[in-house]
């Protein structure tokens, strides 16, 4: 097995690395005080090209694979986690599901924006009463005429006050056994009876873009379905997989973001005459974190192969978003714990990682999701 990058995935990871540190990182802490959803940093994004790297050029995109979008993930949310999150929702979420599923024109329509960094999209599927159990869902979308009649509400819904589009997963009928059928619909942002509240005071990633839909007697034309709308619910869940990459290499760059952080003071820092770099207690928590990281990062890296191969990959990007979120918080709080005091106050951002680093366990299905799905994959 081959683990060298080709030197197209170094060109890319150069590109973006340089980029985070010179425009992102050092916009990470006003982000974060604030909340400011960071759209010129967006716009810059979709000029170089980066909200497009895993598709096509024919549809606006750069043509590259997952793995070089992972590692684009990694090295933007190194620099800020806020960012990462809101990019990655953004291709895996937002954009991914119509280049999957789509027909021509709505890739025409809707995927040139998203990859061409002209738009942002989200993606619905979380509500009030169906996170874990996507099978609840409540959202309902019924056949009028030529439209579908959208009534529900979604939350917890990343990007969606900054999108133009939004895929929404409805109720759209029952199957032959008296289960719903849930499709997904392309929306357009802006419809009469669309509106989006944005008022979550979040924990971490504060900076990303969190938002409450209701939708109200919302009309979509019924060429807006996407896919097989008997085939929505599996298509979410291929979607999901392929989400749970971007997840794993976000946890990824915010960990070793803080793994940085924490062997740079660790160098420095003097207690008793020496720098705490030479007392093997902290020796011993910087090798471990340096050791989760490289096996999150193994195994974020053949996931993404496996998806690039087209070979089955749910297992083991479940495995990579579980092993990398909880790696995560486990090196932010090393991290913090290295730096003592200081790390314990914002003057130092490894607090700031340890807030970050918790929605990775949450988002695109919780560690106990993952948890299930390798089970059930397992045979269990």
């Amino acid at each position: 097995m081959d683990f060298d990058l080709t030197n197209e995935q170094k060109m890319i990871k150069e590109m973006v690395r340089n980029f985070a540190d010179h425009e992102i990182a050092p916009k990470a802490e006003h982000i974060d005080k604030t909340g400011e959803f960071p759209i010129d940093t967006f716009k810059k994004m979709g000029d170089l090209g980066l909200l497009g790297i895993p598709f096509s050029e024919k549809y606006g995109g750069s043509g590259g694979d997952t793995l070089s979008y992972a590692i684009a993930v990694e090295e933007i949310s190194r620099a800020c986690g806020s960012t990462g999150l809101s990019y990655a929702a953004a291709i895996s979420l937002g954009a991914a599901p119509i280049y999957y599923f789509g027909t021509e024109q709505q890739k025409q329509t809707f995927l040139i924006p998203l990859a061409s960094g002209e738009a942002l999209g989200a993606f619905g599927l979380t509500e009030p009463g169906a996170g874990s159990d996507a099978g609840g869902t409540q959202t309902k979308a019924v056949i009028h005429g030529d439209e579908y009649v959208i009534n529900g509400e979604k939350s917890f819904i990343t990007n969606a006050g900054y999108a133009k589009t939004v895929i929404v997963t409805a109720v759209t009928g029952k199957n032959d056994r008296g289960n719903n059928i849930i499709s997904a619909l392309i929306v357009p942002t802006g419809l009469p009876g669309f509106t989006i509240t944005s008022n979550y005071d979040k924990m971490g990633v504060r900076g990303s873009n969190t938002s409450q839909l209701v939708f109200e007697d919302v009309r979509v034309p019924k060429e807006n379905i996407l896919g097989d709308p008997k085939k929505g619910f599996n298509q979410f869940l291929y979607t999901l997989d392929g989400g749970r990459i971007s997840i794993a290499a976000l946890a990824l760059g915010i960990a070793q973001a803080a793994y940085d952080a924490a062997l740079q003071y660790a160098t420095k820092r003097r207690q008793f005459g020496r720098e705490i770099s030479k007392f093997q207690a902290i020796q011993f928590k910087l090798a471990d974190m340096a050791m989760e990281l490289e096996l999150a990062r193994n195994m974020i890296y053949k996931s993404a192969w496996l998806k690039d191969q087209g070979r089955p990959f749910g297992k083991e990007s479940a495995m990579a978003k579980l092993y990398a979120s909880e790696a995560a918080s486990r090196i932010t709080n090393q991290a913090i714990q290295i730096h003592g005091g200081y790390g314990y106050i914002k003057e130092y951002a490894v607090e700031r990682y340890l807030r970050d680093a918790k929605l990775t366990e949450i988002g695109e299905g919780t560690s106990e999701i993952q948890r299930l799905v390798i089970a059930r994959q397992l045979g269990l």
